[in-house]
């Protein structure tokens, strides 16, 4: 957000310093002064909407709008003031200093690109779960929930004679699974979570593959208060065991792994992949959604990485930050 800010009040800045400026050189002299204002202007601003922003959420709409308007254009007669009084300290041979018009600009500029970054704000909070996204979700879950469901209620069927304590842990982990499928409309869990949500998924399928499915965990602690959006991992484990352990006679490998790496909190889903003939993949809806939703809570601070590795391996990589955010 603030680089991007800043890079729009810079490049509005030097395209209205172009139509006034007599040549190239008078141009780069004048944004060189102007920039001097306005980078403090704008930093004070995006620090003074940061430290307002809940409180303007509560405030009707018309008045919130009127008041970021304000403070822009507070901001923005400020910064004109600073650099008047800054070309007006410099030796001569320089440009005249910015006439009354120039400088009644600043304020009025400034108050637009305020309402602009607004609106974006405005627009980012309401796509945080887009309608697109809800209903690739929708597609996935539903795609994912028969073959799924059909299988753990068989294993749990299956043991209800020989081992029913295990057959009611069976399903006491399906019945946590579909409340957070259920419930779950695009809110942010903490990464521990979502990891005690793959943890009772494996151990459902841990029922139906046996010594097929080895799975190993290594996690580190430090990574779980991590933001992550809601039935994240369970998917990623889903595909791996699918593509994986399943088609495999001989079963496969899981290693899930979490780890804390330059205040980020680093994931990663590495399997096996079955010797012979390539098989045809799926569609991809599973990554392409995990990615969608990462991007729409973290933007350009988180990363993802999905393709094979040395050793035969799929591998499946999420680095978020690691200090919760706050929606908004």
């Amino acid at each position: 957000m603030l680089l991007r800010t800043l890079l729009l009040v810079h490049a509005v800045l030097a395209l209205g310093l172009l139509g006034g400026s007599r040549d190239l050189a008078d141009w780069s002299l004048r944004l060189s002064l102007a920039v001097l204002a306005v980078l403090p202007a704008t930093l004070i601003w995006l620090a003074g909407l940061c430290a307002g922003w809940e409180r303007l959420r509560a405030w009707p709409e018309g008045l919130r709008w009127l008041a970021q308007a304000g403070w822009g254009a507070a901001c923005g007669l400020g910064a004109a003031a600073v650099a008047r009084t800054v070309e007006r300290a410099l030796a001569t041979g320089l440009p005249e200093p910015l006439a009354l018009p120039a400088l009644l600009a600043w304020p009025v500029g400034a108050a637009a690109l305020a309402l602009a970054v607004g609106y974006w704000l405005l627009l980012r909070e309401r796509l945080r779960v887009p309608a697109a996204t809800q209903a690739r979700l929708a597609e996935l879950q539903s795609r994912i929930r028969p073959h799924f469901l059909f299988n753990a209620l068989n294993s749990a069927i299956a043991l209800v004679r020989v081992d029913p304590e295990r057959a009611e842990g069976v399903l006491e982990d399906l019945a946590e699974l579909f409340r957070a499928a259920l419930v779950s409309g695009g809110d942010q869990v903490s990464l521990g979570q979502e990891i005690e949500l793959a943890r009772r998924y494996l151990a459902i399928e841990q029922v139906r593959f046996g010594d097929r499915l080895r799975v190993q965990w290594a996690l580190e602690p430090a990574a779980e208060p991590a933001s992550v959006p809601s039935l994240l991992l369970q998917p990623l484990v889903e595909n791996a065991v699918r593509h994986g352990v399943e088609p495999a006679p001989e079963g496969g490998e899981l290693l899930i792994r979490t780890q804390v790496h330059r205040g980020q909190a680093l994931v990663s889903i590495t399997n096996t992949v079955p010797a012979g003939p390539a098989r045809a993949g799926g569609h991809g809806i599973a990554l392409r959604n995990v990615r969608e939703r990462l991007a729409l809570l973290h933007d350009v601070t988180m990363r993802f990485e999905a393709g094979p590795v040395e050793g035969g391996r799929y591998r499946v990589r999420i680095a978020v930050p690691l200090v919760a955010q706050r929606a908004g």
